[in-house]
């Protein structure tokens, strides 16, 4: 009997040190005592760094500036289409007003930073416009993508919607419509997280923080920052991760077999590697892109996430990707030795946070930065973050 019940717990041991799950995130809550606007993604001091170079029509930030100005989204005479049931299948199959809610919200973004540099009131009221056409008429997101489409729309908007509120001296009279779209229809969708593959909650988390900094609500940024905190550590892997990764409890990842199955088969696990790695590397640009955007967002609230795991699984994620994207060839221990490239322009927040601030060698990210410059948009919730961020000290 007493053989048995030893057995039994060396078992129970073995699985705990096989599937141990992600460090909770710190007790105390992430919420500001009082919020800082604007402060999703990008502060007053980084805009006002950014206004000063491009109107010095110094580099990169002008050549950055002039590619948002000429881009689709800048335009003055763009027509919004908003919806009020965004449906989403799989890869937008079927795409029932999902490509225009994004569009929309990275428009309402690209209007409000436009408005910022240059203090044309046209932009404001654009961006306006846009945020006053989706908050009169959205009710719902539904089909299988719904979760990630919201994330995805959900991480725009508050950019945009901080920078009006809180720099545009003008009237935006439908603010308080505004908010309630996003605490109605956005935030319930995405609070309670997913557990698709991990770009899922990050974007999701990103846009609940986001949203929670508009909305200066602390609970929900202290919901949505524990499940970041949690789901990063369970996203990039670090050697003092252990043998195996870490996992999100509520996932059930509590054998080998099914950690490896979730991460895309792969078996060898070093500094950097993501779990969507071997699925390709522009799902796990998005993951990396949502982590940087979080941290930053959490750097202007006063919680600077940079000199934590956060910023480790970060620094050391986008140097290993950025190695492949750069040319390097995969090895045979990972992905089988096959890799798909394509992160996207994802490393300009990282890299200032990370190499810029804080000082540590990134070269290969540093490199894929530069050649990558003046980064542009991915369509879906990353824009101009070489006008925004791209070496800023602010």
């Amino acid at each position: 009997m007493r053989r048995t019940a030893l057995l039994a717990a060396s078992a129970a041991l073995v699985a705990g040190v096989l599937a141990r799950p992600a460090d909770a995130a710190p007790g105390a809550p992430a919420a500001p005592a009082a919020f800082v606007h604007p402060g999703v993604t990008v502060s007053k001091g980084q805009l006002d760094f950014t206004r000063s170079k491009v109107n010095a029509g110094a580099q990169p930030w002008k050549g950055a500036f002039d590619r948002m100005t000429a881009s689709k989204y800048a335009d003055l005479n763009r027509t919004p289409k908003p919806r009020a049931v965004v449906e989403c299948g799989s890869y937008s199959n079927p795409n029932l007003g999902c490509t225009d809610e994004r569009e929309d919200a990275i428009a309402a973004y690209t209007h409000a930073l436009a408005w910022y540099i240059t203090r044309d009131e046209r932009h404001a009221r654009k961006a306006i416009e846009l945020m006053d056409a989706w908050s009169a008429v959205i009710r719902d997101h539904t089909n299988s993508n719904a979760p990630l489409q919201t994330g995805w729309a959900g991480s725009s908007w508050p950019r945009a919607a901080e920078i009006i509120k809180h720099t545009y001296p003008g009237n935006w009279a439908n603010s308080g419509r505004f908010a309630t779209m996003l605490r109605t229809v956005y935030l319930p969708e995405i609070i309670n997280g997913s557990h698709s593959n991990g770009n899922w909650e990050l974007s999701m988390m990103e846009a609940a923080v986001g949203i929670s900094v508009f909305l200066e609500d602390k609970a929900s940024y202290d919901k949505a920052m524990a499940k970041f905190r949690t789901r990063t550590a369970a996203y990039v892997y670090l050697e003092s991760d252990g043998a195996l990764p870490k996992t999100v409890p509520s996932q059930n990842l509590d054998t080998r077999e099914k950690i490896v199955k979730y991460w895309q088969g792969q078996t060898t696990f070093v500094n950097g590697l993501s779990q969507e790695t071997c699925r390709d590397f522009t799902h796990t640009g998005y993951g990396l892109s949502a982590i940087s955007h979080v941290a930053e967002t959490s750097r202007i609230q006063g919680q600077d996430l940079y000199g934590t795991d956060v910023g480790e699984r970060l620094r050391h994620g986008l140097g290993f990707h950025a190695r492949y994207e750069l040319g390097a060839g995969a090895e045979g221990w990972l992905c089988g030795g096959s890799l798909k490239p394509g992160l996207g322009p994802v490393s300009e927040v990282g890299h200032n946070a990370l190499a810029n601030r804080l000082g540590h060698a990134m070269t290969n990210t540093e490199a894929l930065t530069l050649r990558g410059r003046p980064a542009g948009s991915n369509n879906l919730f990353v824009a101009w973050e070489t006008l925004t961020h791209g070496d800023n000290p602010a």
